[in-house]
């Protein structure tokens, strides 16, 4: 009785120290995902989704449903197991346990999707456009649940806002 007390414990303590590092779990609702991707974005077979905080990978499996290619990038290793269990007859779906404050995108990406809470969102749309000005391309960022401070989204679904992160051009001296 003890093992199974501290094999739960053990998950809770994991879950906790997660969301010290990114937002806690919320699971997306299939139908609000796939509205916003019909709504905003319209996913096709060139694109590249990178969802931050992936979880249970309902965000991929919409991707690949519309013929994009999904990577999930996800901080919970028990929410990376599941995520590839319930993806796998799903051709272009893939779940990596990662940190997105350490990883890099793939430089095939056109759109990040992320449900960032208001203490990180502002510094997330910084790291993707970040990303945009490193890989010299524009990277569509799609946001659930909260918009972003000081940027106009291009458009908005419900919760999800859309915005475009164009690279920018570096001051010359």
């Amino acid at each position: 009785m003890n093992i199974v007390y501290g094999v739960i414990g053990g998950i809770v303590a994991l879950f906790f120290l997660v969301v010290l590092r990114g937002a806690p779990y919320l699971p997306s609702r299939r139908k609000d995902v796939a509205l916003a991707f019909d709504e905003l974005y319209p996913l096709g077979s060139t694109d590249t989704l990178i969802d931050i905080g992936s979880g249970d990978g309902v965000v991929l499996r919409q991707a690949a449903a519309r013929g994009a290619r999904a990577i999930g990038f996800e901080i919970n290793p028990i929410l990376v197991i599941l995520s590839r269990l319930l993806s796998l007859r799903r051709p272009g779906v893939q779940t990596k346990w990662r940190d997105f404050w350490l990883t890099s995108l793939p430089p095939e990406t056109t759109v990040v999707y992320v449900f960032g809470e208001s203490r990180d969102i502002v510094k997330m749309a910084a790291r993707v456009q970040s990303e945009a000005n490193r890989l010299h391309k524009t990277i569509w960022l799609i946001s659930y649940a909260f918009d972003i401070p000081g940027l106009q989204p291009t458009r908005s679904f419900h919760a999800h806002f859309l915005y475009e992160m164009s690279p920018l051009q570096s001051a010359k001296p």
